[in-house]
C-alpha cells in the first residue's frame, strides 16, 4: 500500500559558547504519515481483480489505501446493513444490492458472469455433465443458495430438473473452489473466471444450462461513506476503461 510521506523540518538552534562567536545550525527531520483509507466491500469472485483495480486507484491516488472486504455478497450485505464499515459494495447479483435499499446509491451493473464445473486435473471421476455431480462416487459442493453463487446452482438446477446431492454448501465461490483444489471435493460449482482464476489446478466441464443463467454484477456508492467522491471515483474506474480491461482479462463478460 502506498503511503504520502509529508516531511516536517525542524530549523537548529543556534549555539553561543564563551566569547567565541562560533555558531552552528542542526537541522533534524522526522516523517509523518498521512493516508486516507476506501472501504470496499466486494464479491468473493471479484478477489483478483478488484485487488489489481485497487492497486491502479492507489497509483492514481497518493495518499490512499484501497482496503477491501472479500466474501459472499449476501455476507457483505449483512454486515453493511449492521454498520461495518463501507464507502462501496460490489456484489455478483443485484438481489443483494437491493436488499441495501437506499443504503446504495446509483448502483449499475458492471459486469456479468457465468456458471463452470471445476474437478481436479484431468477431470478423474469423468464428469460430463450437471447431472454427473449426482453420480455415486462424487463428491460435490456448492455455495448457499443465500449466495448468488448459490442462487445461480438453484435456477440450474430447475431448468434441468436435476437437485445436486452436495456434500456442503459453502458461505462463498472461493470457499468451494478451495475445497475441490485441496481435494476435499471431487467436483464443485463456480464461476468460470474462478476457474479461470486457478488455471491448471483444476479442469472445466460446460453445460448447455449454464448459458441460460447470467449473473449481473452492481456496484454502488453507500451512503454514509466518509469521503463520498473518492468512492465516486473508485466505481467510475471499475466501470471505466481501466476496470473494463482487467474483468474482461478474468473472463467476466460486458455489463
Amino acid at each position: 500500500m502506498r503511503r504520502l510521506a509529508v516531511a516536517v523540518v525542524t530549523t537548529g538552534l543556534l549555539l553561543v559558547a564563551g566569547c567565541s562567536s562560533s555558531g552552528g545550525t542542526d537541522t533534524d527531520s522526522t516523517e509523518s504519515t498521512a493516508t486516507t483509507t476506501l472501504d470496499v466491500s466486494a464479491a468473493a469472485s471479484l478477489k483478483k481483480t478488484f485487488t489489481a483495480i485497487a492497486d491502479e486507484f492507489e497509483q492514481q491516488h497518493d495518499g490512499v489505501t484501497v482496503r477491501i472486504s472479500f466474501d459472499g455478497s449476501s455476507t457483505l450485505a449483512n454486515q453493511i446493513e449492521q454498520g461495518a464499515p463501507a464507502d462501496v459494495f460490489a456484489s455478483a447479483d443485484e438481489k443483494n444490492m437491493d436488499k441495501l435499499g437506499d443504503l446504495a446509491v446509483g448502483p449499475a451493473v458492471f459486469a456479468t458472469n457465468t456458471l463452470v464445473i471445476v474437478t481436479a486435473p484431468g477431470n478423474p471421476r469423468g464428469i460430463a455433465s450437471f447431472a454427473d455431480l449426482n453420480k455415486p462416487d462424487v463428491t460435490a459442493v456448492i455455495c448457499q443458495s443465500a449466495q448468488p453463487c448459490g442462487a445461480a446452482t438453484e435456477t440450474v438446477e430447475r431448468n434441468t430438473g436435476v437437485t445436486v446431492d452436495a456434500a456442503s454448501e459453502e458461505q462463498s465461490v472461493s470457499a468451494v473452489l478451495t475445497k475441490v483444489t485441496t481435494g476435499q471435493a471431487d467436483a464443485g460449482v463456480v464461476y468460470v473466471t474462478d476457474a479461470r482464476g486457478v488455471g491448471d489446478n483444476v479442469a472445466t466441464v460446460t453445460d448447455p444450462a449454464f448459458a441460460a443463467v447470467v449473473n449481473s454484477y452492481p456496484i454502488a456508492t453507500l451512503t454514509g461513506a466518509r469521503n463520498a467522491d473518492l468512492a465516486n471515483q473508485f466505481v467510475d474506474l471499475v466501470r471505466g476503461a481501466g476496470g473494463q480491461r482487467i474483468l474482461r482479462e478474468a473472463g467476466f463478460g460486458a455489463p
